[in-house]
């Protein structure tokens, strides 16, 4: 019989068992008509057939062990009979299952997140070639490219099969009955090329298109065809209405295409042509490499076409370099540290899981040993046991392993709904690599949990009474040694917890130089197409700040380019029109456009000088803090002095966290222009709560501008608690983790020394019959409970120093080695572990002595 035909007769077993009962019943009647052919009786014939086949049942199990294969059909038996043994005791298997599904579950979905995000390739054919391209220059780290450059990049380079730009801008969609937020890109030739996609529904855009006075054409994402538009199958052709202006959609980009931008719904072809000056820089880059060509050289490749531009462009080229670096570590980076922060932290209470549940499984195969003493006598090996409970442990994986599967996709749900500024995580889902992840989980904890009580078993006992017996001096140091495995995990896991919440609240108690409170912020659709009538920019904007002012209610209107407090940067080289000495250090600052009325918005002291006012197109006042001013003209002021393209510096004022309030002050210029863009964010200042102005400013700017449409209306708080959310998310998942992983020690001290008085009732009950005081037990219990605890926490604290290498780089405000927060946990760890283990230390001291002898 063939093997595969052996093996599948385990899982037929009642069939091949009538087919060996009708094979021996046929041989039996066979024999017993020859006999009755030789002149026996047919009652003799059927005795002496019998006596001639011999044992039948015998007979019948050596057939069945040709027919099956042996080892499959133990391993059956085996999972039979731990089904059975599991559903007898439920209060026992249904926490551990659940134990298991929630700690396989967390490591899976923090797994699954960190293969998405960190490991797999763009979503983009080839998308390890897709590289994100940058200009750089010496007074500045990072800036956007000029059209021109781009076209030429294009045209000189070898490494690069296509390089293209886009910029981004929301503007309001009005197509439908209400003025929406939408988010579109202006995208340069070879877009689509670069990304190595095509529309799932008509077109690209033509050449024709990119050109100036070109017709007009809008490539549209899914989720807007299917939101907007009903998924109207005839949708190629229609006009989508932006403002004023109609654009026919020409194509309907996949399901699966979200980038540049998530955000991004539309995309429109660039008309920013070669003819747009090279000091115009509009474009952030992206291009394909060619097959088979590397980073570097890339990066080499382009530094060479560059440095030939500079010498055919000396005056705008000649300081400009190019940055080259791999679009995913672009995109990702930025949580890169908090994934595997997040996947280290709950790998550990993943261990601690399984050390508590080995300690569970420990103590109920200590209790099974007059099982085991039996079936030992009965005949049974030891492999057959270990074997055994080895198949009880992996049953309850599996069915923890399966649950677990709903716990990752709650999971997942809720790591988007908590962290929606990750990028990719509307890439996870249900993927092979994510059950993989599962199953390699569910069998290094099978082994994990159930080695120690198998090897336990495997000892077995040589005698029936043996098992009866307690054995008094029995210290039972592996089932300590878990306890303590565990408690030196959780004092890590606290540890680094208490570190992140302490960063946190630092980072709550920061003077940021400005009054966070009672501040408004929001943002008003627009184009840069605006920008052709600068005069006309200004003036909108400065009548809304008017009309915003006159609001019942609001003390003060300003805009920005950028928010206060909230993380973001740009530093550039300032240049004096009236001369600075070669000995002086470069003036290079923060540079900030702000309307005039920032300063009293933000309540950012005035210092020195007096307050920018508004002035003409072209010209604004200046403003520098004092970090600027004590750093660049200690002991003389800068007032009254000019820089280039900014203006006249008319005052000094305080200190502000404007890159963060993460960062310290840095000197910092501010330009008093009220519209460094046709879409500012606006600030206001409001006397009572600012949510409550909400729909007054809403109401107010429909009447001024009813095509326009507001978005990221929030107050400046709630702004800057968003873009610190990262932070506050991985020190509360932290916390979360290292509080479950205490929990779970505790309980597992709790059941250890449960566990070890009652084996030692006799010994206890010895020791009050001869006068031992009850005092003194609880004393003694709690002490041999300490020690370890002690002693895990010293072990605890060493690990603690290696972990916070980690988080050196997350804390704000906090010492890796702060004091405070390590004896607070060491504190906290000793106060939950007295508290579990005095309810057993007592339980053990009320024992009462006479009927615990009359008990042996």
């Amino acid at each position: 019989m063939s093997r595969r035909r052996r093996f599948w007769n385990v899982f037929r077993a009642a069939r091949v068992q009538d087919d060996i009962q009708r094979e021996l019943a046929f041989h039996l009647a066979e024999r017993a008509d020859q006999l009755r052919a030789d002149g026996l009786s047919a009652e003799e014939a059927t005795r002496l057939a019998r006596r001639q086949l011999g044992n039948l049942s015998v007979q019948a199990e050596r057939t069945r062990d040709a027919d099956v294969a042996l080892w499959a059909d133990a391993c059956a038996r085996n999972v039979r009979f731990a089904v059975r043994a599991l559903a007898r005791n439920p209060g026992f298997a249904i926490p551990v299952a659940l134990t298991l599904a929630l700690g396989i579950g967390a490591n899976t979905a923090v797994f699954s997140a960190i293969d998405t995000i960190l490991l797999q390739p763009l979503p983009f054919p080839d998308g390890d070639r897709l590289m994100r391209v940058t200009q750089t220059s010496d007074d500045s780290a990072e800036t956007n490219i000029a059209p021109a450059r781009l076209e030429d990049w294009n045209r000189l380079s070898d490494t690069f099969e296509a390089i293209t730009g886009y910029f981004m801008e929301d503007v309001s969609d009005t197509s439908g009955e209400l003025p929406e937020r939408v988010r579109r890109a202006f995208v340069a030739p070879r877009f689509l090329d670069v990304w190595g996609m095509a529309p799932a529904r008509g077109r690209d855009f033509v050449a024709a298109e990119h050109q100036d006075g070109g017709p007009s054409a809008v490539l549209i994402s899914d989720r807007y065809w299917r939101s907007r538009l009903g998924g109207n199958p005839n949708a190629l052709g229609s006009p989508v209405r932006i403002g004023a202006t109609s654009y026919p959609i020409v194509g309907i980009m996949p399901a699966a295409f979200r980038f540049p931008d998530r955000d991004v719904d539309l995309w429109l072809p660039s008309t920013a042509a070669a003819s747009a000056p090279r000091a115009a820089t509009w474009y952030e880059g992206v291009g394909r490499l060619e097959p088979g060509v590397t980073v570097d050289q890339a990066r080499a490749d382009l530094a060479v076409v560059q440095t030939q531009l500079g010498a055919q462009y000396p005056d705008t080229d000649a300081a400009v370099a190019v940055s080259v670096v791999p679009l995913k570590d672009a995109a990702v980076g930025g949580v890169r540290g908090s994934l595997w922060l997040l996947f280290g932290a709950v790998s550990v209470l993943l261990l601690i899981m399984c050390t508590n549940i080995a300690a569970l499984l420990l103590s109920r195969a200590v209790q099974r040993q007059q099982e085991v003493a039996v079936r030992f006598a009965l005949g049974a090996s030891r492999v057959t046991l270990a074997a055994q409970m080895l198949t009880e442990t992996a049953v309850l994986v599996f069915v923890g392993a399966s649950i677990s599967l709903l716990v990752v996709a709650g999971a997942s749900a809720a790591f988007r709904m908590l962290a929606p500024t990750f990028p990719r995580l509307d890439e996870v889902s249900i993927s092979w690599s994510m059950v993989l992840c599962t199953v390699v989980s569910a069998i290094v904890v099978a082994v994990f949990c159930g080695l120690f009580p198998a090897i336990r078993c495997a000892r077995g006992l040589d005698a029936l009474g043996a098992a009866g017996r307690a054995h008094v001096s029995h210290r039972h140091s592996l089932q300590w040694l878990l306890v303590g495995v565990q408690v030196a995990l959780s004092v890590m896991l606290l540890a680094g917890a208490g570190l992140l919440l302490r960063s946190v609240q630092e980072l709550s108690r920061v003077a940021p130089g400005f009054d966070v409170s009672r501040v408004l912020t929001f943002r008003v659709s627009g184009s840069y197409a605006e920008s052709r009538d600068y005069n006309r920019v200004v003036q909108r904007i400065d009548g809304t700040l008017d009309e915003l002012q006159a609001l019942p209610g609001v003390d003060s209107a300003a805009t920005a380019t950028m928010l206060p407090g909230v993380p973001g940067q740009y530093e550039i080289e300032f240049t004096l029109v009236e001369g600075r000495a070669d000995t002086e250090p470069r003036l290079v600052a923060e540079s900030r456009f702000v309307s005039p009325s920032y300063f009293e918005t933000m309540q950012i002291p005035v210092l020195d000088g007096e307050p920018c006012r508004r002035r003409p197109v072209g010209e604004s006042d200046v403003m520098v803090n004092r970090a600027f001013a004590e750093r660049y003209f200690t002991p003389r002021s800068p007032i009254g002095l000019h820089l280039v393209d900014s203006g006249r510096i008319v005052g000094i004022v305080g200190d502000a966290r404007e890159r963060g309030i993460d960062r310290d002050p840095v000197p910092t210029v501010y330009a008093c222009f009220s519209a460094p863009n046709p879409m500012p964010a606006y600030l206001v200042r409001t006397r009572g709560e600012p949510e409550g102005m909400a729909q007054a400013v809403r109401v107010k700017l429909k009447e001024l501008e009813p095509l326009r449409s507001v978005y990221d209306i929030a107050p400046l708080d709630e702004q800057i608690g968003s873009a610190f959310s990262e932070n506050r998310l991985r020190s509360w998942l932290l916390a979360l983790f290292a509080g479950t992983a205490l929990s779970l020690a505790c309980v597992s001290l709790y059941g250890t020394l449960s566990y070890t008085t009652r084996l030692r009732r006799r010994e206890i009950g010895l020791r009050l019959a001869l006068g031992a005081g009850r005092g003194g037990v609880v004393r003694q219990l709690l002490a041999s409970a300490l020690r370890v605890v002690g002693l895990a926490c010293v072990i605890g604290l060493g690990l603690t120093a290696l972990f916070t290498r980690v988080l050196s780089g997350m804390l704000f405000g906090v010492s890796t080695t702060d004091p405070a927060t390590l004896a607070g946990v060491v504190a906290l760890v000793l106060t939950v572990a007295v508290f579990a283990a005095l309810l057993p230390a007592v339980r053990a001291a009320l024992l009462e002595p006479v009927r615990v002898l009359r008990e042996e």
